[in-house]
């Protein structure tokens, strides 16, 4: 989450009009993040979070995002509920920016996981498979492989003003990787983005999962190898194969991997690193003047790069 666009007190009491919320009690932008402007909304009915989409979110994907967590949300799994507009939609225009709102979720998320929260965070990511497996929306991964080369192009015009040899790296990577990247593995939704800022805890217990706006449909144990890059690094950058372990094991309590999708894993993680290295080095270079975001720094996932190079197999992140 993060704040581009400032919305004015006359811009925001014409947006909810259509809406039966309430007077207004409180409303703040919300730093975290890179990918929209967000607000939280207090009204005397509830707290909810306001996005604008913005950056690489098209509008036309928007129907996919909203019905999949109106889908996932009538399932019992724990995430943001669309709200509906008194003329039954759920998408309106604010600041000359396509704008939803959505309901909020307690719980906090954490920055060196447990491992029982990874656990927790598998289990639950699982659960996501499951319960999209008959979602009745559908949207290709615009970040699949085939979308990397032109974030490639970009990178490599900078890369090494963050890191040198970084351009290296994303050369050499972007062949090795895409070159056997499997494409015949179990396919869904996935979530693409399960980083531990987006999954809540509350009481010993995974509460709520967010950001929905890099979900579609793709290979599932790609979303896991994008976990496991997300839950199972310290904030020095190096692998915990304990917390790794824990992911995998309770990701398989609920979906059991097949040996393909075992096999495929340390290719998996390591295009899931290049494909976040990609972003973080574009979005590092080119914070828009004035924008209240912290963007995210690159060399987290060059050095997750480098380590899913040298992994041994799928025993390396507990699957074997």
């Amino acid at each position: 989450m993060a704040v581009y666009t400032e919305v004015t007190q006359a811009a925001l009491e014409g947006f909810l009009k259509d809406y039966d919320l309430g007077r207004v009690t409180a409303f703040k932008g919300i730093a975290g993040g890179v990918e929209n402007t967000n607000y939280l909304l207090d009204t005397d009915q509830g707290r909810y979070i306001l996005t604008l989409y913005e950056k690489r979110v098209a509008e036309a994907d928007l129907p996919f995002f909203m019905g999949l967590m109106d889908h996932l949300a009538g399932k019992g799994f724990p995430c943001p509920e669309p709200v509906r507009k008194r003329d039954g939609t759920v998408l309106g225009r604010l600041e000359n920016r396509a704008a939803a709102l959505v309901t909020f979720l307690e719980g906090v998320d954490v920055k060196e996981p447990s491992l029982d929260q990874c656990r927790m965070a598998g289990e639950a990511l699982a659960h996501l498979h499951e319960d999209g497996q008959d979602c009745p929306v559908h949207r290709a991964n615009a970040l699949a492989p085939s979308g990397w080369k032109s974030l490639a192009d970009a990178a490599l015009l900078c890369a090494d003003e963050i890191e040198d040899g970084l351009s290296a790296l994303i050369e050499r990577e972007m062949i090795n990787v895409t070159a056997v990247w499997p494409d015949d593995l179990p396919q869904g939704v996935i979530h693409a983005d399960w980083f531990c800022d987006n999954i809540f805890f509350l009481d010993g217990r995974l509460s709520g999962v967010i950001d929905f706006y890099f979900a579609c449909n793709d290979t599932l144990t790609y979303d896991l190898a994008i976990a496991i890059n997300a839950w199972c690094f310290d904030q020095t950058f190096a692998f915990q194969a304990d917390r790794s372990a824990a992911l995998v094991a309770g990701y398989e309590s609920v979906r059991a991997l097949t040996e393909a999708e075992k096999k495929a894993l340390p290719v998996l993680c390591r295009g899931a690193a290049l494909r976040f290295l990609l972003t973080r080095v574009n979005d590092w270079l080119n914070v828009p003047p004035g924008a209240l975001v912290i963007p995210h720094n690159p060399k987290a996932f060059s050095a997750r790069l480098r380590f899913h190079q040298s992994a041994a197999g799928p025993q390396t992140y507990g699957a074997a």
